[in-house]
């Protein structure tokens, strides 16, 4: 007579049904189960048995495997992040060059502003705006010759007051000798004044804003950027 099939064996098995993948110790109660609720009179296949042992080994050497994987990954991480934050504090007093028209004003005395024309413009102008959108400073008369150019903005507006701290954005409006719009590469350059290691990694602090080291584009050598605008 065929034992009854035991609740606890019946829960083992729905319990690892009801997963998405089952892991060694889901495959070793169903090999259990199998085992005390099989037919006496007609018992498992020694050889079928073998089979399942060997999936069983495998299954529990990949477990492994990716386990040891798994450190090795983090390892390797937090490795990477040692030697990162160690190298980048030796670029203190460097100049950074950021990509993006995003600008953070801090309570610095001005901000150095770039744009990349591909060919000589007729015409360009900077226009920056607030947090709201709304313009607060158009500069004239800035370089419109090809390649970079680089000026200095004194976070003044457009009647000479100094703007409150928070986030801006400027664009460059330029125009080909044909009339049409260009769309210059914008950047910004500053000191790296400092480093600081923060749970969600190395904020690296440019004139009083924080940027990531993926904002980093370029690493210069110090330079005269200019006069005010």
């Amino acid at each position: 007579m065929v034992d009854p099939i035991s609740s606890s064996s019946v829960n083992s098995a729905t319990t690892a049904q009801g997963k998405a993948s089952l892991g060694k110790d889901d495959f070793m109660k169903l090999m259990i189960s199998q085992l005390k609720n099989q037919d006496p009179l007609n018992p498992m296949d020694g050889t079928e048995f073998s089979a399942q042992l060997a999936q069983f080994s495998s299954l529990e050497q990949l477990s492994n495997l990716n386990t040891y994987m798994k450190q090795s990954i983090d390892a390797n991480a937090v490795l990477t992040q040692s030697i990162n934050n160690t190298l980048i504090t030796g670029l203190i007093g460097k100049e950074v060059k950021i990509n993006g028209g995003g600008l953070q004003v801090r309570g610095q005395e001005n901000i150095v502003l770039g744009y990349n024309l591909p060919v000589q413009a007729k015409t360009a102008q900077i226009k920056i705006y607030n947090e709201s959108g709304t313009l607060v400073r158009t500069i004239d008369g800035v370089p419109t010759s090809s390649g970079s150019s680089k000026l200095s903005w004194d976070l003044t507006d457009n009647n000479g007051n100094k703007l409150p701290n928070g986030n801006y954005k400027f664009e460059v409006e330029a125009l080909n000798n044909s009339g049409d719009k260009m769309s210059p590469d914008l950047f910004k350059v500053g000191l790296l004044d400092g480093v600081r290691f923060t749970e969600q990694g190395t904020v690296l602090i440019v004139g009083g804003a924080e940027y990531s080291i993926s904002d980093i584009a370029e690493v210069l050598n110090p330079q005269n950027n200019g006069g005010e605008k």
